[in-house]
């Protein structure tokens, strides 16, 4: 069975490097062992290890109950949205980085939300379920803030707008889900040049008003920023 699977992994790796040959596409490695060298996939290998290294602390996991809880927390960390798939005001179809590995999200039916204080003493599904929810809590929580970084009152954002992509920032998630919605209305303040208030639109149509601060805009880049 071994061989079977090496001699299947040999040829597609054939197949695509031959792809990627008629493409033009050259391969460009880093030397061994310079972590910092890889920029921003490797910033998140480090988030991923400081908190994984916080939930298991004290816990002694199998090795197959190791392996389960890193495929779960990957999925976590690359079911991220990066930006809007369309410009379709209907469409809340986001792309991740897991559309680059398989083509599609990493999503997961959610278990029973388990306590901190139950871990201990679960069964060994449930301990991997409620280490993973413990990581997801702690991983959303520092993730989110991250994209509401605002400037110094010197400069500042584009506000939001109409048919901007926004995370709504909500608690208690499962693992694997975000929030997302499209801005339909926006509510300037009295002075009409802060918005602080908007309407979104979720996927199943209904409406919602909530303050900015709980709103993340999708894309976040160099072409939202106002300059001084």
């Amino acid at each position: 069975m071994e061989r079977i699977l090496l001699e299947h992994a040999s040829c597609l790796c054939e197949k695509v490097d031959g792809c990627l040959a008629s493409e033009g596409i050259n391969w460009k490695f880093n030397p061994p062992a310079p972590p910092h060298f890889d920029g921003i996939w490797e910033s998140a290998v480090k988030t991923a290890k400081f908190h994984l290294t916080r939930v298991v602390r004290g816990i002694s996991l199998t090795l197959s109950e190791l392996q389960t809880l890193l495929c779960q927390i990957e999925a976590c960390m690359n079911c991220r949205p990066l930006t809007p798939m369309s410009s379709d005001p209907n469409d809340l179809e986001l792309i991740t980085p897991a559309h680059f590995l398989i083509g599609g999200p990493l999503i997961f039916h959610p278990e029973l939300v388990i306590e901190k204080k139950e871990i201990t003493a679960l069964r060994r599904w449930k301990l991997v379920q409620g280490l993973l929810q413990s990581f997801w809590n702690r991983w959303y929580a520092e993730y989110i803030p991250q994209l509401q970084i605002r400037q110094k009152w010197t400069s500042g954002s584009r506000p939001l707008a109409v048919n901007d992509v926004v995370i709504i920032k909500e608690d208690n998630l499962a693992p694997t889900r975000w929030k997302l919605a499209r801005v339909v209305k926006v509510h300037p303040g009295k002075d009409w040049t802060l918005v602080r208030v908007v309407t979104v639109k979720l996927a199943n149509g209904s409406d919602l008003t909530r303050p900015v601060v709980k709103l993340c805009r999708l894309p976040i880049d160099q072409t939202d920023e106002v300059e001084k």
